[in-house]
């Protein structure tokens, strides 16, 4: 009976270390360092790398910027989508709902080729936003809506009364929102901003349709000219999958060093 017990620790022991080994990790490097190694010593692969790596800087570019405009754009809207005003209310509501009911493609070509011309004839061709600017603008306007979204669940996951205790100590609505409503929010809602991140850089490759010279776009332009798609596109999604691990890991370290206790 002893014995038959002793056996049952050591086994349930031996599947707690072998549970609490990150296999997918170890299954990711595995194949990660031979498809690596096999494309380096590829001069088809070398050849294909040293053509798209460009657009690499373009990639991250947009993504940055795009997120930095959608975490604004997001903030503002979901501050109205809690509001009492019926009017901020309704500003809100009307941004997410419709921008949200739309393709981001087609929010791309609308600021690249609609927002774009309407502004450069609006002011007499004194603004006229570069290709680049316009599919950053477009994608700061699609993820600003789904980041409002967050933000407005974030918000109201913190106690009303602690609101009500901030109005009675003076502070105005918009003190109180800065001060302790936001602080606490934003610390709550990081894993899903983080995921919309990660998103982000994976829609950029839509820009490629208004000639932006990114990642997939440089990856395209080396199949037409090498007629070489196998090498082009395995090049491309390489790339992508090390932008997107090491930004993931990124967003697990600032989730760690800001979550709520």
């Amino acid at each position: 009976m002893v014995s038959n017990l002793e056996e049952f620790r050591e086994k349930r022991t031996l599947s707690d270390v072998l549970g609490a080994v990150p296999w997918w990790v170890i299954i990711i490097a595995i194949v990660g360092v031979y498809v690596l190694v096999s494309m380096v010593t590829s001069p088809l692969y070398i050849k294909a790398f040293k053509a798209i790596l460009p657009g690499v800087q373009i990639t991250l570019e947009v993504t940055f910027l795009a997120y930095l405009l959608a975490l604004v754009l997001g903030l503002i809207a979901g501050m109205f989508r809690v509001s009492r005003n019926p009017i901020l209310y309704a500003l809100g509501t009307l941004y997410v709902e419709v921008i949200r009911g739309l393709p981001m493609l087609v929010i791309i070509l609308y600021a690249g080729f609609v927002i774009g011309p309407a502004i450069r004839d609006a002011t007499h061709k004194m603004v006229d936003l570069p290709m680049l600017s316009r599919a950053i603008v477009g994608l700061g306007i699609g993820y600003g809506a789904y980041l409002a979204e967050v933000y407005r669940a974030g918000i109201e996951s913190v106690h009303g009364g602690q609101m009500e205790a901030a109005r009675s100590l003076g502070m105005s609505y918009m003190e109180a929102m800065r001060y302790v409503i936001l602080p606490q929010a934003i610390r709550r809602v990081l894993p899903p901003l983080g995921n919309n991140f990660i998103a982000l850089l994976k829609d950029t490759s839509l820009v490629a349709v208004v000639a932006i010279p990114d990642l997939l776009q440089m990856g395209r332009l080396f199949i037409s000219r090498t007629f070489r798609a196998f090498e082009g596109y395995n090049a491309v999604a390489v790339l992508y999958l090390i932008m997107t691990f090491l930004l993931s890991a990124l967003v697990r370290f600032v989730e760690r060093r800001w979550r709520i206790p």
